[in-house]
């Protein structure tokens, strides 16, 4: 089994030549992360990576997780040492508020950091992952209760968790029953069940804080009558020491595809002391900021598990002798080719590393836009961060962990029957990849929420910018012939862009089935469209660096051109079937399926 190899050189590349990430260090966050140092974070973090995490991989995969008698969870061997060497090291702590205890570092390089954990171990890097996610909404939605919670959670002291589905509702979440008693004291006694909870319970932090969606007594119905709440499994004394142990556990766990290293439980509440977070009846608001956290970080989670694919599956086709080259022998020394040789081994290949390079410049580019919204000096910058962010969240989902399972669905193709075992580990990846599209909102809900939500939200402000971002690119290198091929790739794909987003906004509103069938496909044309952007700007840089003799700038630009030529004309697959509308989706009765 091939182990892993963070891509420093990439990251760089990301976050110094296409971002610049340097010519905002007069900004807060910036300031605090000059490039010596974060060299340092990204070398340091690689080595954490590959050589902490990337061995307990397979031992989380086989062992899992397993509920003891008294409801406690053990999780895999060496799991828990892990974590804490994480916690300690001050990993968990990268871009927390230094108020609470954090570092004040940037998201992008959070990011960066993030990427390598769960593409070394997915299992693993969920909980530090939902920890975070706890962090922001707590953050955003508390007020007294922050100077209580967020320092533990940001050193990874006290880990986080998102308690939303139950047995009856997963997407609808309006049809939640758990309950939520006001007490006396100003606290909330917490009865129901929650389902397919990521960490909610295990042995690797002192204490969980769960922020759980529950109904107050006399509430309103549906989504408008929920609240969120803090409910820690061990109460928090006035000194901060911990206290009785909560009235919650965990009734089981979930027999699972894949993702075997993270606890998924059944959790059982009954009269569980809880904290109200916010307002009333407005939880749904402040979880959101979780459930946008955690969407980005599934995104992360499509492209990660693609990178460490792509790295076995390319020294596998490197080593691999099977057959040989249609041209004529490449190696007539041996018995055999290597496999690469092989036009369509070469095609997979290529597929997955325009993916996973474009996928890795899109999503930096996302988190110094979440950076910019911060901390930006204008308001107008500001917002236009916020746009782009709230836009490209679903995209980047929905886009990443489809194109990402591909990715290693081709990987284990590339594989052979090899791949189809355990011993090359790309089987596992496979199996660990594919919730990414189900969990934090499936694909499809994605797609309706891009179409019915983003599009029209502040007069489709955000998807003007857009446009304008990509026109911005076609007028600065319009005049060089150079890029002739990106430019007018960005052209073919914008008009394609335009022309669907036009008949949505036409046929969508006279009949929403036409809105939701064309959905899907409407967001792997934006998707589409975005990687051709980021593509595009990456190959301008490439091709002014390229003229030095680092092969880096020569093959970055060679595989822009492959994405330009091969990948791109998909946009106008992606229209036309848009524009076919609901009839031919809904054309048969439901008994005839």
């Amino acid at each position: 089994m091939a182990g892993y190899k963070a891509p420093l050189r990439d990251m760089s590349f990301v976050l110094y030549d296409l971002l610049q990430i340097d010519q905002y260090s007069n900004l807060k966050l910036f300031s605090e992360a000059p490039r010596d140092v974060v060299d340092a974070v990204l070398e340091g973090g690689s080595k954490f990576a590959e050589e902490v995490l990337a061995p307990l991989n397979a031992v989380g995969d086989r062992q899992g997780c397993v509920r003891n008698s008294d409801a406690s969870v053990k999780t895999p061997d060496g799991f828990p040492e892990a974590y804490k060497q994480m916690s300690q090291d001050g990993w968990m702590s990268m871009s927390a508020d230094p108020q609470y205890g954090g570092q004040g570092m940037p998201k992008v390089v959070a990011m960066a950091f993030a990427e390598m954990c769960s593409s070394a171990n997915m299992a693993f890097a969920m909980y530090p992952g939902l920890t975070r996610g706890a962090y922001e909404a707590i953050a955003q939605g508390a007020s007294e209760l922050k100077s209580i919670y967020l320092p533990k959670l940001a050193s990874g002291e006290w880990s986080g968790t998102m308690n939303l589905t139950e047995p009856q509702c997963g997407t609808d979440l309006g049809l939640i029953r758990t309950k939520a008693v006001p007490q006396d004291d100003g606290t909330y006694k917490i009865s129901g069940q929650k389902i397919w909870i990521s960490g909610g319970e295990q042995d690797l932090a002192d204490n969980i804080i769960q922020l759980v969606l529950a109904r107050i007594e006399g509430a309103p119905e549906g989504i408008k009558g929920i609240s969120l709440f803090i409910v820690p499994k061990f109460l928090v004394k006035d000194d901060g020491s911990l206290g009785e142990r909560n009235g919650y556990e965990c009734g089981g766990l979930e027999e699972k595809m894949g993702i075997h290293g993270n606890a998924t439980c059944v959790m059982h509440y009954e009269g569980a002391t809880g904290y109200l977070v916010g307002e009333p009846h407005k939880g749904m608001r402040t979880m959101f900021v979780m459930m946008n956290e955690a969407r980005l970080g599934v995104g992360m989670q499509g492209l990660a598990q693609a990178s460490i694919a792509y790295q076995g599956a390319a020294d596998f086709a490197r080593e691999r002798l099977q057959g040989r080259s249609i041209t004529g022998a490449k190696e007539p020394d041996k018995p055999a080719d290597p496999i690469i040789v092989h036009p369509d081994v070469r095609r997979m290949l290529m597929d997955t590393k325009v993916f996973v390079e474009g996928a890795r410049a899109f999503a930096y580019w996302m988190a110094v836009q979440a950076d910019l919204a911060e901390v930006a000096p204008d308001e107008t910058t500001r917002q236009q961060a916020e746009d782009r962010m709230g836009l490209m969240t679903p995209v980047i989902k929905a886009y990443f962990t489809s194109h990402g399972v591909q990715a290693v669905s081709d990987a284990l193709q590339l594989y052979g029957g090899a791949g189809f075992t355990r011993e090359q580990g790309v089987e596992q990846t496979l199996r660990d990849a594919r919730i990414s599209m189900i969990y934090e909102g499936t694909n499809g809900i994605q797609a309706l929420d891009l179409v019915g939500r983003k599009l029209a939200a502040n007069g489709g402000r955000a998807v003007f910018q857009f446009f304008s971002d990509v026109d911005d690119f076609v007028s600065s290198h319009e005049n060089d012939d150079a890029m002739a091929l990106y430019v007018e790739g960005m052209k073919g794909a914008l008009s394609h862009l335009k022309d669907a987003t036009m008949w949505l906004m036409k046929n969508g509103m006279s009949n929403f089935d036409n809105a939701g069938a064309a959905s899907h496909d409407y967001l792997e044309l934006f998707g589409l469209t975005a990687m051709g952007l980021v593509w595009g700007r990456m190959a301008a840089v490439a091709k002014e660096k390229s003229g030095g003799g680092d092969a880096f700038y020569k093959h970055k630009l060679a595989t822009a051109e492959y994405f330009f030529r091969r990948v791109l004309p998909d946009a106008a697959s992606y229209v036309a079937k848009v524009k076919t509308g609901a009839e031919p989706v809904m054309a048969l009765p439901a008994e005839a399926f």
